[in-house]
This record gives structure tokens, C-alpha cells and sequence, in this order.
């Protein structure tokens, strides 16, 4: 490996993720052991471990890895905990994801995304995720432990609270306008909520999220 890709690596940690408030060990760990640089497009290894989104096919984005660090952190993923990720993107948080929970199952809406995802996965030797190609507003998942919602949201009510289950995490960043805000939401019984408000942020809309006045579950 380049030192100067172990050197960037580093300043990441400490500059972005340190710096940020990602202080939890096991997500520190996660971030400097999954290799960000091996799933960016080939025309922005340069840039991978900097402060900003990258983009990908379709118009989608990697998440910065602040972002990506305060998502994992918020979810407090346990090694036994089921994880229902919403957008795979580039696959990098899904590996994220998959090596602080038991299994993950990652939902793409682009097939060109879906396939490039689990090559990559499947190079890295992930092997307790599964990337399923679909749009998450026609499913209905079982309950899970964790959901993490990787573009934003414009309405904060969205079935996806409905899929935990008792004791259950999600994430998702709401709004329509910057800034948008970040939200853990917690079940802790079938119909008990607790939301946290997390941070100010911006992400690209999630495809097919409900807009309209009135759309709620």
C-alpha cells in the first residue's frame, strides 16, 4: 500500500472524523481497516479520503466520510444486529456496515450500481451482505435492528421507523432545503419513538421520496 494513501488515510481519521466527534473505537477501526480508496471511481482515488462527496453513475454520491462516520456512530451497530441500508451507492458504507453487524441488506435502486457494488463486495470478501435491486417505497422488509437511509428525505414521516424492531436504530436526514437535519430515531416499544436530533447536514434527495402535502403512515 502507497504511504501517501496511508498517510491521506490517517489525515482523515484525525482531521475529519476525530475532529468531527467520531470518537466511538469500533467505527474508528472500521474506517481505517475498510479500504475507502478501492470503492471511489477510478477518476477520484486521488480525492478518496477527502472532505467531500464523490460522485457516482446516475447522478448518485459517496457520502463524505464525516458523514459516513457520524452515521455509523449514531447507530450504535451491534455484531448480532440485522442492518437494512437504503442505497448502496458504491458499496464502501455497505462494508462498513457488514463488518460492525451480523448481516446487511443493501437496497439499490440502479442496476449499474447494484452490479458494481457487489463486485467490489465480493473482491473484499464481504460475504454477510446481499445487495437487492429495487425501489424501497414498493417493498416491505421484515423487521430489522438497523436502518440507515443514505439519501435524504423530504417529509421526517416515512414508513421506515415501522420496520424496526423494538430496541431498533435508524438514521435518515430530513428536509428540503439546507440545512437539512440528521435524525436517530429509536423504537422502543411497537408504538413508542425516541427521536434524537444528531447534526445539521446536506444529502442528495433519495429518489422516489414521498413530497406531497399530506403523505404520511
Amino acid at each position: 500500500m502507497s504511504v501517501n494513501v496511508e498517510l491521506a488515510r490517517t489525515v482523515m481519521l484525525q482531521q475529519q472524523l476525530r475532529a468531527g466527534s467520531v470518537l466511538d473505537p469500533r467505527v474508528l477501526d472500521t474506517l481505517a481497516t475498510v479500504p475507502r480508496e478501492q470503492f471511489v471511481p477510478p477518476a477520484y482515488q486521488g480525492v478518496a479520503f477527502a472532505d467531500e462527496a464523490i460522485p457516482l453513475a446516475r447522478g448518485q454520491w459517496m457520502m463524505t466520510p464525516l458523514q459516513e462516520g457520524l452515521l455509523l456512530q449514531a447507530l450504535d451497530i451491534r455484531p448480532t444486529d440485522h442492518v437494512v441500508e437504503i442505497g448502496t451507492g458504491s458499496g464502501y458504507l455497505t462494508a462498513c456496515l457488514a463488518r460492525l453487524g451480523a448481516q446487511v441488506t443493501s437496497i439499490e435502486l440502479f442496476p449499474e450500481l447494484a452490479d458494481a457494488a457487489r463486485e467490489r463486495l465480493e473482491a473484499h470478501r464481504v460475504g454477510n451482505c446481499e445487495v437487492v435491486l429495487g425501489n424501497i417505497f414498493e417493498l416491505d422488509p421484515r423487521r430489522t435492528d438497523v436502518i440507515a437511509v443514505t439519501g435524504s428525505l423530504p417529509l421526517a414521516d416515512t414508513p421506515f421507523a415501522n420496520w424496526l424492531k423494538p430496541g431498533g436504530r435508524l438514521f435518515q436526514v430530513t428536509g428540503q432545503s439546507l440545512p437539512m437535519l440528521a435524525w436517530r430515531i429509536e423504537r422502543r416499544a411497537d408504538n413508542e419513538f425516541r427521536r434524537e436530533r444528531l447534526f445539521e447536514t446536506s444529502l442528495p434527495a433519495l429518489i422516489n421520496a414521498p413530497a406531497a402535502e399530506g403523505f404520511a403512515f
